[in-house]
């Protein structure tokens, strides 16, 4: 061994600073070999294995030693110029605080992929907040290495922020912008991953599937992805489908516009053919009842045209209200149900259907609303009643051929 001290000193200064440098940099190595290689690997089966993100942690953490090695080996290497020597621990102190503040954030995004296991996550995504904090690391850690390099306080580089204060805020005005947003939303539960949202003004109509700080991403039904800004969602209206997604139904508000032509009273014999529907049995008998009871006081010996009758487009809407109510997927779980007559226009008398369904399914929500339009349509001539349209080109034709 004395031998090999003597060689190595009977070396040339710079022989002697290679050799000292490949002894520090195979030290490093080995350093670096025996924790990602071995004790990572034997420690992995205690780790979170549902996701890699707990050792991609452990493994920017585990980059420190190596250079922590460097920055006290490398003075002891012979021969150094103090300068390179300085030089050299500064940039492995740097890279040191480098690699925490990844290390810290690869911690982050561990701790919010744990958080996100939770089955209340989606109401309280803490996303933005993470994001926050990740940010805040970052800086803290960007000052710290810049004054590592320069080797002066980090408090002489904060004392200096001061006039850059309004620069710093022009700078960052989104995201804290985006901080104020994403607190309003998460604390006044106005936005989920999942909700279904219309923005109009952004083109989004779909469900949101992701929200970070500065941004909310929103799939549309056509499967392409808006982003929007967190703080328009404050600033900005939308519309957020989820009371009616949680309350079960979804509502029908729709109408028919009858040919105001083909409103016309009843006489005896269409009412008594109507009682072969049983939805109007009972609306029909009661009616019959009510109006024979007022004409019988009101009329007193006045001509019959003062006399009130029965219309075909009062027990259309009777009709209507009964074929709903009868319904097995109209529900009936304290939600409004009726079918109102509309100011009548230049287009007809609009008849208004508005209920809910039982379910919030789209396509289930769209077959039963064209289930029940399509027999609505088809009933009409029962009552001698028409849909208003406007007259097509083969009305023209056959007016012309008449």
């Amino acid at each position: 061994m004395q031998q090999m001290i003597d060689l190595f000193n009977a070396q040339p200064d710079w022989a002697q600073s290679l050799v000292g440098l490949a002894v520090l940099l195979l030290a490093a190595v080995a350093v670096n070999f025996l924790i990602k290689r071995v004790l990572l690997r034997a420690a992995a089966p205690f780790l979170d294995t549902r996701t890699l993100t707990a050792d991609r942690a452990a493994a920017r953490f585990a980059n420190i030693l190596p250079l922590l090695i460097i920055t006290r080996g490398i003075p002891l290497v012979k021969h150094l110029p103090d300068e390179v020597v300085t030089v050299a621990v500064n940039l492995a102190e740097a890279g040191m605080m480098l690699t925490a503040a990844l290390g810290l954030s690869k911690l982050l995004s561990y701790l919010e992929e744990v958080y996100n296991r939770r089955p209340d996550a989606h109401a309280r995504p803490i996303k933005g907040y993470l994001q926050l904090l990740k940010i805040g690391v970052f800086c803290a850690a960007a000052v710290i290495m810049i004054s590592i390099l320069i080797e002066e306080s980090p408090l002489l580089l904060l004392s200096g922020l001061g006039a850059m204060a309004a620069v710093l805020l022009l700078v960052f005005k989104d995201t804290i912008l985006s901080l104020v947003a994403s607190v309003q939303l998460t604390s006044n539960d106005m936005l989920r991953v999942g909700d279904w949202i219309e923005m109009p003004s952004m083109d989004a109509d779909g469900d949101v599937i992701d929200i970070a700080l500065h941004t909310v991403k929103v799939q549309n039904f056509d499967k392409t992805i808006t982003t929007i800004p967190t703080h328009l969602l404050i600033s900005d209206s939308y519309r957020n489908w989820r009371g009616m997604s949680e309350s079960g139904g979804r509502r029908i508000k729709r109408s028919l516009t009858i040919d105001q032509n083909s409103v016309r009273f009843l006489d005896e014999e269409e009412v008594a053919s109507l009682k072969r529907f049983r939805v109007l049995k009972d609306y029909l008998a009661h009616k019959k009842q009510e109006i024979a009871e007022w004409n019988e006081t009101e009329l007193a010996g006045e001509d019959a045209v003062n006399a009130r009758r029965i219309t075909n487009l009062g027990t259309l809407r009777a009709y209507i209200i009964g074929y709903l109510k009868r319904h097995p997927l109209i529900s009936d779980e304290g939600f409004t149900l009726l079918v109102r007559q509309l100011p009548s226009g230049p287009e007809g008398i609009p008849i208004e259907i508005y209920c809910f369904t039982a379910t919030t399914n789209w396509g289930e929500y769209e077959a039963i609303q064209a289930d029940i339009f399509d027999h609505l349509l088809a009933i009409l001539p029962e009552f001698d009643l028409r849909i208003f349209q406007q007259p097509s080109g083969l009305d023209m034709r056959g007016l012309v051929k008449d």
